[in-house]
């Protein structure tokens, strides 16, 4: 007997669910999962030009595309292509002898060892955030927490990738990936993508974009060079880079710089928003991470080794990450045909995978909305599906930073905690999933020194 196409979910006539996915792609994914089912097929825009994406929901579905069967789930499809002109081929995008090749140069600086190193430094910048939220806090005026986030994570991993060019680089970063963030996202999205060479508005931007954080990161490589890689600096150490006699070349180099300007800044600005959001809303919840910074640090600025003992809140991050994921769907296109659940999954097929939706997941989630810390004490994690949370993704390709990401992300919120009472000023926040799952106006929340 043949297997079954999965279910379609409804949507008009004329466009399918091109609307649904453009205005409101998380509330169209969760609507397919309540009424569909965990194998849902998605049909967007007009009938000759219909594309069709199948979304996996169960945590059995993501382990299948993204662990035991990642080889054939492959980074083929339209947002990879279109993430691949804006940032380049590092090692998020890259795939196959490509992407073996850039782990094995890259993993290297990624030891748990090595980014303890770097603890010192997210420390300082966690620590010179409450002079300058000094004026605000003592005239009681409120602050964007994903606008002050932004800042402070930029400004650690521009430190810790550029060294003493930071300042010469972070202001390109910061004017050049929404614009060829939403680019990216736009093209992905539309039936038809015109070529990019066309003078269009958008197209003028995003090359502008491109070009500006090209010039910079060139730049500094070439200076890195004349220098011999000598810095202790990320691109430093790229640059200075061996294995087997093998370099990496000037394109790979600012390849993977972009992509770790990506992982390293926007991804945990966002948990840090969010979590910072749902404290403000939770006093309970923020004196504990208060008195936990008091017992484990004593005054001192956290350290990679406290980080191992601030147990409640690295809670906190996991769960404010469960509730808001800032990668909040992953792509892949099936290479052959394949069966997940019981439909059939056709040849090159485009897949998507979502930890929004799979984070609410009601039969792995009792009340998926609501915060709570506890979920992640260790007895609960290991009594869960592996698979129901996967913030960094899963399987081989999971991000390599995640180890990076914690540890930056816990040393700025047991710093701001500390020395903040942090109250949020609106119930719930508008979303933008771009990239990845910003804000979509201010974070408002008011400061108080804390008591």
């Amino acid at each position: 007997m043949a297997v079954a196409l999965p279910p379609s979910l409804a949507g008009s006539p004329a466009l399918g669910l091109l609307k649904d996915l453009r205005s409101d792609v998380l509330g169209t994914l969760e609507r397919a999962r309540h009424e569909c089912g965990d194998v849902v097929r998605l049909e967007a825009g007009p009938p000759h030009l219909r594309a069709v994406t199948y979304a996996f929901f169960h945590p059995d579905a993501v382990r299948h595309a993204m662990a035991t069967e990642a080889d054939r789930y492959r980074k083929d499809n339209r947002f990879y292509v279109e993430l691949r002109w804006s940032l380049g081929d590092g090692l998020l995008n890259s795939q196959d002898a490509r992407w073996k090749r850039q782990r094995r140069f890259i993993q290297p600086l990624f030891t748990r060892k090595r980014i303890a190193g770097y603890a010192a430094a997210m420390g300082e910048e966690a620590e010179a955030l409450a002079p300058r939220w000094r004026a605000a806090v003592a005239a009681g005026e409120p602050i964007d927490l994903h606008a002050e986030m932004s800042r402070v994570t930029l400004r650690i991993v521009g430190r810790l990738l550029f060294g003493a060019d930071v300042q010469r680089a972070v202001p390109v970063v910061a004017y050049a990936f929404p614009v060829l963030g939403e680019f990216s996202r736009m093209r992905a999205y539309s039936p038809v993508r015109l070529p990019r060479s066309w003078p269009l508005p958008s197209h003028r931007r995003a090359r502008r974009a491109q070009a500006a954080i090209h010039a910079v990161c060139n730049e500094l490589i070439a200076a890195r060079r004349a220098d011999g890689g000598d810095g202790d600096d990320l691109m430093s150490l790229l640059v200075g880079a061996r294995e087997e006699g093998e370099t990496l070349s000037d394109d790979e180099i600012r390849d993977q710089v972009l992509i770790f300007m990506l992982a390293g800044h926007d991804t945990t600005a966002i948990a840090l928003t969010f979590a910072l959001h749902l404290l403000g809303q939770h006093a309970e919840a923020q004196a504990r991470v208060r008195a936990e910074a008091a017992e484990v640090c004593a005054g001192r600025t956290p350290g990679a080794e406290d980080v191992e003992r601030l147990v409640y809140t690295t809670m906190v991050l996991k769960e404010a990450m469960r509730l808001y994921p800032p990668a909040w769907g992953f792509g892949r296109r099936v290479t052959g045909g394949d069966e997940v659940g019981g439909y059939a999954v056709p040849p090159g097929a485009d897949v998507i995978v979502s930890p929004w939706v799979t984070h609410r997941h009601p039969a792995f989630w009792a009340e998926p909305e609501r915060f709570d810390p506890e979920r992640f004490a260790p007895e609960a994690e290991a009594a869960r599906h592996r698979h129901a949370y996967f913030p960094f993704g899963a399987g081989p390709r999971a991000c390599i930073g995640q180890y990076f990401s914690l540890l930056e992300a816990a040393i700025l919120l047991a710093v701001i905690v500390r020395d903040h009472e942090v109250a949020s000023l609106a119930r719930s926040v508008p979303l933008a999933p771009r990239i990845t799952l910003h804000p979509a106006a201010p974070v408002p929340a008011r400061l108080r020194p804390a008591r």
